[in-house]
């Protein structure tokens, strides 16, 4: 994932949610994720939780369920991690 998408990222994610949440914070969050995270779905609906408690925006079900299907289907590079991306902001 590129750099730039990153920071544009996190800057849609803070200007939507209305929230402030620190580079930082999605680095600490992100070094827990190891490599069978996505493989796995209890871990990665963990993780779409804490992502969700760090951001305080409430994630129905129903998203998190087409998450966990779409990082199924397309794995978690780069390119379906930008799709989930604007999956997500567009909910």
């Amino acid at each position: 994932m590129s750099r730039d998408f990153s920071k544009d990222a996190l800057n849609a994610i803070n200007k939507k949610a209305g929230k402030n949440i620190t580079e930082g914070a999605v680095k600490k969050l992100a070094s827990t994720v190891k490599p069978g995270t996505t493989q796995n779905e209890a871990q990665l609906r963990q993780l779409i939780k804490q992502v969700s408690a760090m951001a305080k925006v409430p994630v129905s079900e129903a998203t998190v369920q087409e998450i966990i299907n779409a990082v199924k289907k397309g794995g978690a590079n780069s390119g379906t991690m930008e799709s989930l991306m604007k999956m997500m902001m567009k909910k």
